[in-house]
């Protein structure tokens, strides 16, 4: 007979195909009920905290929902700082844990319940008779609210026969959130009025519009109103024209496309949070453009906006194109269903030119162009932004790039671009963290399995999650390969508190090889000292994926050279 855990694995397989953990007294069970009766992938991890990651960067990478799991206690507590990331992000996913018997907590019990309300996840445990039931729950509430749930077995529950397996409904999820009331549609009306009286439109859209499904309408919003467009971090290349895109906002953005973004006199935002990376410490739009914002959140999110509608980002851009085309609105079945979602809006811009040609006088190209650095800083270490620019013109055309934090993200985010907000992902940033890299590669190696898997890593966070250099490599395998910018120090460390004159000791790293920890987890290592040496990347990338190896790229780099991201909090924090 089905036990509860089988019940939990069975249940939870109709929604995901990839798990991801390190199996313990908690979670054997549950791990047997994967492996033997179900269609799910399991995928070990040499770190609870890389159960999560991974089941992080899986849903990043395809937008499919996946699962970690743990055992209880110890192996739980491994999984917080994660498990707070993904909160902080609002990625959707499920952490499967042991936890303590019903009969009550044991020497080596913790509270979990309480650790995970402490990071803001939601904890829904399993009984003998609902089981199937409490998974279906746990799923609807990740899918729902965008966020992580743990999903608890306890000990003395984990292994009861439980019947067989009852029928359990698909996960209940809202529809695109439409905007709504007089209010909603009284600021379209004045935001489409803004755009066609603009004489220097310009739209910004972030994570939430690409996952709304909103690139093709804002594609055809730009054309219609002639606006110059950008992204945040996490939404580069939801624009489908690249020809008028200044790329990133922020710290990431070149000089001169930041300037331009200065001088519009209208900014519609889709979608982005309006952080304070995004907005560049507040200097991003200069005092008086007329700022909107379109977001699912229940208020503008930032000072500078002056009027907001809470709406799907594509609905709303679909909304404010027909005021600007006076289409026929689209019936209400229309907004439902993934294809829908993706399918853009149709043909109107066709009878549309744009109003203001503000993007045909200006030189984008030009304005996103990132300084080239000098092949050597002087201190004799590779300068990171030419490494940077060498790498961007090797690195394969599929690629999908994972970064974890630190100081070196700067780099990657400005010189390698990409296709499209699921092919770059930045895990660990919404928390501020470090030591994510390694298992990321891992979720997206899962997800993405037609793609080449770029980790961008420092040394400091590199050494942190070590033990997922293994699970890398083989999840990868030839598919992957990792940057890893040495400069043998905490760099963010030393920009922000070093040149304070805090005592540098602390934030200092022997120079590690990484190459050689790459080998001996059956990876190729190349240390990298000049540009010339990176030719092996070259030759790398026209190789086969299925006979070449995971290559580990020890980068040895100038800690001297500043990121303009970090330039700029240094002057902040000044």
């Amino acid at each position: 007979m089905p036990t509860v855990s089988a019940h939990v694995a069975l249940t939870l397989a109709q929604h995901v195909d990839a798990v991801f953990g390190v199996m313990g007294n908690g979670n054997a069970y549950f791990l047997d009920a994967i492996e033997k009766h179900t269609d799910a992938v399991f995928t070990a991890v040499r770190h609870e905290q890389g159960a999560v990651v991974a089941a992080d960067a899986h849903f990043r990478a395809s937008g499919r929902i996946a699962a970690g799991t743990s055992t209880y206690g110890a192996g739980f507590t491994n999984t917080i700082t994660a498990l707070a990331e993904a909160v902080q992000a609002h990625v959707p996913l499920v952490l499967v844990v042991g936890d303590e018997p019903t009969s009550g907590p044991r020497p080596w019990d913790v509270d979990q319940i309480a650790l995970a309300s402490a990071v803001g996840a939601r904890t829904y445990t399993v009984g003998r008779a609902d089981a199937a039931a409490t998974t279906v729950i746990a799923v609807e509430h990740a899918l729902t609210y965008r966020v992580p749930v743990v999903l608890a077995i306890p000990y003395d529950v984990a292994a009861l026969e439980a019947g067989d397996v009852p029928a359990a409904p698909a996960p209940r999820l809202p529809a695109p959130l439409a905007p709504r009331g007089e209010f909603a549609e009284g600021m379209l009306d004045e935001i489409a009025e803004a755009l066609r009286g603009a004489e220097r439109p310009f739209l910004l859209a972030g994570r939430g519009a690409w996952l709304a499904g909103a690139g093709a309408a804002l594609g055809e919003l730009a054309a219609l109103t002639g606006a110059l467009t950008a992204s945040s971090a996490l939404g580069r290349g939801v624009f489908p024209e690249s020809r008028y895109d200044l790329g990133v906002t922020g710290g990431f953005g070149a000089d001169g496309a930041m300037q331009l973004v200065r001088t519009a006199d209208v900014a519609v935002v889709f979608g982005a949070s309006l952080n304070q990376f995004t907005m560049r410490f507040g200097e991003l739009f200069a005092p008086g453009t007329r700022v909107f914002q379109i977001d699912v959140a229940p208020a503008a999110t930032h000072a500078h906006v002056g009027g907001f509608v809470r709406a799907d980002a594509r609905l709303a851009a679909e909304a404010l194109v027909t005021r600007l085309t006076g289409a026929t609105p689209p019936t209400a079945g229309d907004d439902l269903g993934d294809e829908s979602r993706h399918s853009g809006t149709g043909s109107a811009v066709e009878h549309a030119t744009p109003a203001r040609p503000w993007r045909e006088s200006v030189d984008v190209a030009a304005a996103r162009t990132y300084d080239a650095g000098d092949e050597l800083a002087p201190d004799g270490r590779l300068d990171p932004r030419s490494a940077a620019r060498r790498i961007a013109e090797l690195l394969p055309e599929d690629r999908v790039v994972v970064s974890d934090g630190g100081h070196f993200i700067g780099w990657a985010n400005m010189y390698w671009p990409v296709a499209a907000p699921d092919r770059m992902m930045m895990v660990g940033t919404a928390f501020q963290s470090i030591g994510q890299g390694w298992p990321s590669v891992v979720g997206a190696a899962l997800a993405r399995r037609d793609s080449t898997i770029v980790l961008t890593s420092g040394d400091g966070g590199g050494l942190m999650a070590i033990a997922d250099l293994e699970s890398a490599v083989r999840a990868a395998g030839g598919r992957g390969l990792a940057v890893v910018w040495n400069d043998a120090a905490y760099g963010a460390e030393v920009n922000l508190y070093g040149l304070k004159g805090l005592a540098e000791a602390p934030m200092r790293i022997p120079e590690v090889d990484f190459a050689a920890f790459g080998a001996a987890v059956g990876a190729e290592g190349l240390v990298v000292r000049t540009l010339a040496d990176l030719d092996r990347l070259a030759a790398w990338t026209a190789e086969d994926p299925a006979t070449r190896r995971f290559l580990v790229v020890d980068l040895r780099i100038s800690g001297d050279v500043i990121a303009p991201y970090q330039q700029e909090i240094i002057r902040v924090n000044s």
